[in-house]
This record gives C-alpha cells, structure tokens and sequence, in this order.
C-alpha cells in the first residue's frame, strides 16, 4: 500500500511539474518513484522517507546547476527573441497618458497597459517611448531620448 501512495505523490508532482515547467517538482517526483521501490522492496515507512530526501536531494544538487548553466536567453544564444525578450528594449508609442498609475502605448502594433518606469514621468500621447521591462501585462516603459520622428508604420 504505501508503494501505492509514493507512485500517486510522484505521478502528482510530475503533472504539477507540467503546469510549473520550473524542472524542481520533477526532481521531487523522481525521490517519490525512488521511495515507492523501496516500498515494493518492503522498507519500513521510516527508510521510505529517507530514501525520499536522498533522491530527491541528490536529483536536485546533480541536475540543477546544470540546467542553469545550459539556460541561455536568446541574446546570449544568438537566437531571434520571442516574447516578452523581444517587447523589452523595443519601442513604443504612447497611446494614453502615461504616468507612475496608468497609461496605453502601442509595442509592435499591439495596445498595452503601460505605466512609466521612472515614476517622476509623465508621457504624453504621441511620444516615443523605450519599454525598459515587462510585469504581467504591464509595459514599464521611459521617455525615448532619440531624436523625434515618425515612427515605423507597424507602431502607428
């Protein structure tokens, strides 16, 4: 019976894993799979959860510094951003307003919500802007410090 339960843990936190994509909980589910052979073995309950731990705790000092040292951004692989790496550094035109609260610029042909990164700024409609980073849904963007003119035909 307790096989039972490590096998359902593990199969949990490898579904959550997939919800996550964060390669943490899948670790855990590994220990769990570890643990229920254990059980099936016939481990008292105790040497169950110490296999657990080890497992687990060995799966995440082996593998994670090598996941990290493998993630790249696309710049630093020299790959074609996508996502909120390509609307970060891009620029932008203010739609609406936009001071420290609220404000709507368009990025890329798209209307974001906007608010200005530097809350001392206020952003009047027709200006430039350089969206410095992306919360959520939410451009912070600063005043572009390029010399005026029009915009591509994509940003109007």
């Amino acid at each position: 019976m307790d096989a039972v339960l490590w096998i359902v843990l593990g199969v949990v936190l490898a579904v959550a894993e997939i919800f996550t994509a964060t390669l943490f909980l899948i670790m855990f589910a590994v220990g769990a799979f570890a643990a229920a052979g254990a059980a099936a073995l016939g481990a008292p309950v105790a040497v169950q959860a110490v296999v657990f731990a080890a497992v687990s705790a060995l799966t995440v000092l082996a593998a994670r510094p090598v996941i990290q040292r493998h993630k790249q951004t696309a710049m630093e692989s020299g790959d074609t951003a996508f996502g909120i790496e390509a609307i970060e550094g891009s620029t932008a035109l203010v739609l609406e307003r936009v001071d420290s609260d609220q404000g709507m610029v368009k990025i890329d042909g798209e209307v974001w919500s906007a608010r200005a990164y530097d809350a001392t700024q206020v952003l009047a409609p027709g200006e430039r802007v350089q969206v410095i980073q992306v919360k959520g849904a939410v451009a912070l963007v600063w005043r572009d410090v390029a010399t005026p003119g029009e915009l591509p035909e994509s940003e109007r």
